[in-house]
C-alpha cells in the first residue's frame, strides 16, 4: 500500500488518518477472504469423553462426512476428566478462528458445570453455539422377567410397594441417575437409586435383574432390546423415536417428562459468523446424508440440527431441567 500525497494545513494529521483507515479497511478485508477460504487445515474437535463412547463415536462419524464437506479433516482430541469441564476449557480459552471447536453433550454442559466448584467458563452463554447434531433418547428398560409391561404398571408396583423398585443408574450426577430422579418425583413413587461405576455395568445390572429398571441413554440398551435382554417401556423425547416406533413416550404414558440427551458443536467465544455459518452448513449436509443417518441411527441418535439460536436456547433450557433433578437429588458441587 502506498502512502497517500497530502497537501496544506494540517496534511501530516489527515495523512495519518487516511493511512489508518486504509490500514483498517485492508485489515478487514484479509479477514473477510480468509473466512471466505475457511478452512485451510485440519480442524481439532474437542471431545469431553474417552474413546469408545458414545459421544465420541457419534462424533467421528459426523465429523467424518463434515471433513469431506469443508475439505478438510476433523480431527478428534478426546480430553475426559471433570465432568467435561477440561475440555470445555480449552475451547472456552481457544483463539475464535474455526480451527479448535467442542462436540459438547448433556453430561459436559448442563449437569458437569453444576456439580463442580469453579467451573472456568459459562456454559450457556460462554461460548459460540454452531447447531445440536443429535439426540439420544433416554429409555425406561426393565428386566424382561418382571411384570410390568408399561409405565403405568411399573408406577402402580411402586407406588403399592415404596422402597423396593431398585432404579439402577451410571453413578452418582449421571444423566441416567437424574433422570431417574426426575422420573420418580414428577411419578410421585419412592424408589431405590443404585448407582454403578458406569453405564455399562448399570445396565448389566438390569440384564441381571440385580436392579429392576433403569432410564438410561439408548445407545447403551439398543443391542440388549435387540437381544430380548431388556424390555423397553417408554422413551424420553417429545415424540416417539424413529429407532423404537413402538415403544410410547413417558408423556404418552401419562409421566409429564422429556428425558433426553444429546451431542452438539460449539466454537469459542466471539467466533465470527462467516465460520460458525460455514461449520453450519458442512453439518447440515452431514447429517442428513443416508449413510451418516444410517450410522448415527445404529448408535442409538437421531439426527437433529436446529442451528445456533436454538441450541443456545436449548442448552439454557437443559440447564434449567437439570439444575431441577440436581437440586430434588440434594447434590452438592465438588
Amino acid at each position: 500500500m502506498s502512502t497517500p500525497r497530502c497537501i496544506g494545513r494540517g496534511a501530516t494529521a489527515s495523512c495519518l488518518q487516511i493511512f489508518v483507515a486504509l490500514t483498517a479497511a485492508a485489515a478487514v478485508g484479509a479477514a473477510c477472504a480468509a473466512q471466505t477460504e475457511y478452512p485451510v487445515r485440519p480442524i481439532r474437535v474437542l471431545v469431553p469423553q474417552s474413546p469408545g463412547a458414545s459421544n465420541d463415536t457419534i462424533t467421528r462419524i459426523v465429523a467424518g462426512k463434515m471433513g469431506e464437506v469443508l475439505g478438510q479433516q476433523l480431527v478428534i482430541d478426546n480430553r475426559p476428566g471433570a465432568g467435561g469441564v477440561i475440555a470445555g476449557e480449552v475451547v472456552a480459552k481457544a483463539g475464535p478462528d474455526g480451527y479448535t471447536i467442542y462436540s459438547t453433550a448433556t453430561a459436559s454442559q448442563v449437569i458437569g458445570p453444576q456439580i463442580m466448584k469453579n467451573v472456568p467458563f459459562d456454559p450457556v452463554n460462554g461460548f459460540t453455539p454452531v447447531s445440536l447434531f443429535a439426540i439420544t433418547q433416554n429409555i425406561l428398560v426393565v428386566n424382561p422377567a418382571t411384570p410390568y409391561n408399561n409405565v403405568k404398571e411399573l408406577i402402580a408396583y411402586a407406588r403399592a410397594n415404596p422402597g423396593k423398585l431398585n432404579l439402577a443408574n451410571a453413578g452418582s450426577g449421571t444423566q441416567s441417575h437424574l433422570a431417574g430422579v426426575l422420573l420418580a418425583h414428577i411419578a410421585g413413587i419412592a424408589v431405590v437409586h443404585v448407582p454403578y461405576k458406569g453405564g455399562g455395568p448399570s445396565v448389566v445390572a438390569v440384564v441381571a435383574n440385580e436392579s429392576q429398571a433403569t432410564l438410561t441413554p439408548s445407545p447403551a440398551v439398543m443391542g440388549h432390546m435387540r437381544a430380548n435382554r431388556l424390555r423397553g417401556l417408554a422413551t424420553g423425547g417429545a415424540k416417539r423415536s424413529a429407532l423404537t416406533p413402538d415403544i410410547p413416550t413417558l408423556i404418552e404414558s401419562g409421566v409429564n417428562l422429556e428425558s433426553t440427551g444429546w451431542i452438539g458443536f460449539l466454537a469459542p467465544p466471539k467466533t465470527p459468523k462467516a465460520i460458525t455459518e460455514r461449520l453450519l452448513s458442512a453439518l447440515i449436509q452431514a447429517v442428513r446424508d443416508p449413510a451418516t443417518q444410517k450410522f448415527m441411527e445404529a448408535q442409538g441418535a437421531d439426527p437433529e440440527a436446529g442451528g445456533p439460536d436454538a441450541f443456545r436456547r436449548f442448552i439454557a433450557a437443559e440447564y434449567k431441567r437439570f439444575g431441577e433433578a440436581i437440586r430434588i437429588a440434594n447434590l452438592k458441587a465438588e
